[in-house]
């Protein structure tokens, strides 16, 4: 398209014929330091999807309490996890891009025309924005969009959040892509055997536990009778996890793997049972050794490294338990990286 009266050259509209992957996680400060917690906090709290009170009410407790307090408080935390990549989230969320670009290069799973296919990430809270991420997917001559939140459970909090801010995004783009949603993949059959690999090769290492817990992110127990389907999305993703182990030979039985809940906040009744209180609670009751895996995260961050890992291995070890090993997440595995693939491949 020619320069007209001024305005810069655009594509024109033939051009726009190449299909895109977009990948999205949560997201992660710029940094470990309190400004930059309370910037990424201030973003995060502020999405309706992630706090479902009364708008006024909510920016009054966030910008008069919460975002004068817990910026300092996170900030050391996120200190103990950081590495010489930074962000832990980022720096393997960066990875899984790269081998999955990898492999549909290598595969070549290519678009409805032949040509090969790019994939991008950004982030719902932080950089890189998903507002960014897709300007510069635009200006490329995108024009069949694939968008994967990396959330295996669907949530209105995390999924339908991510659904916003692409939404939020489109609407002031004068010409739309196609554009394709996966919204949840708590049952497929790859993620299910991605899981059930990483569980079973800490089970060849270190044997089996007399416990294994799957802890998963909590939510308000609101949202479930407000028709959320994370708690029972999560509960599914157990059940199959425990039906593989059991048709290849594992043998644990069904009451030794427990579903749990982490990641609580405020004062709000959440979905139970808590994985802080059942680990002191299987401590107490004479269990030793336990193996946990978080299902519901795609990439280890916070929440795994710190809070299972560390705070929760307190817990455990404080109550009487011995022996306690956090199974990674399925990170930049490479059943993990194919599994991505063959829930964008329909897609393409």
């Amino acid at each position: 398209m020619a320069k007209v009266s001024g305005l810069s050259k655009e594509l024109g509209h033939t051009q726009r014929n190449k299909t895109g992957v977009l990948l999205v996680n949560l997201g992660t400060p710029e940094a470990p330091t309190t400004s930059a917690v309370r910037a990424y906090l201030a973003e995060f709290l502020k999405d309706p999807r992630v706090i479902e009170i009364p708008r006024l009410v909510w920016l009054i407790i966030l910008h008069g309490i919460i975002l004068r307090i817990r910026p300092a408080k996170s900030a050391a935390l996120y200190q103990k996890i950081w590495t010489e990549a930074g962000s832990p989230l980022l720096a393997i969320s960066e990875r899984q891009q790269v081998k999955l670009q990898t492999y549909l290069n290598e595969h070549q799973l290519t678009d409805k025309n032949g040509q090969a296919v790019s994939v991008h990430l950004a982030m719902r809270y932080g950089s890189p924005s998903i507002k960014h991420t897709m300007l510069e997917m635009h200006q490329s001559g995108i024009d069949n969009l694939v968008v994967l939140p990396l959330y295996p459970q669907y949530a209105a909090p995390t999924t339908a959040s991510v659904f916003d801010a692409i939404a939020d995004t489109l609407k002031q783009w004068r010409y739309l892509p196609s554009l394709h949603f996966i919204h949840t993949y708590h049952d497929n059959s790859d993620y299910i055997a991605a899981l059930f690999s990483s569980i079973k090769a800490d089970f060849n290492a270190n044997g089996i536990p007399e416990r294994l817990v799957l802890s998963y992110h909590g939510m308000p127990e609101r949202n479930l009778h407000l028709g959320d389907p994370y708690y029972c999305f999560c509960m599914k993703t157990t059940r199959l996890v425990v039906e593989k182990m059991q048709q290849q030979g594992i043998d644990i039985a069904s009451e030794a793997v427990i579903t749990s809940f982490q990641s609580r906040f405020g004062k709000a009744k959440w979905l139970q049972p808590y994985t802080d209180v059942t680990l002191e609670k299987l401590a107490l009751e004479g269990v030793r050794d336990i193996a946990i895996a978080c299902p519901a995260f795609s990439a280890d961050c916070l929440e795994t490294l710190e809070e299972i890992e560390q705070e929760n291995r307190e817990v455990f070890i404080h109550a009487g338990g011995q022996s306690f090993r956090y199974i990674s997440a399925l990170n930049d595995n490479d059943d993990h990286i194919m599994m991505m693939a063959n829930l964008v491949k329909p897609y393409l």
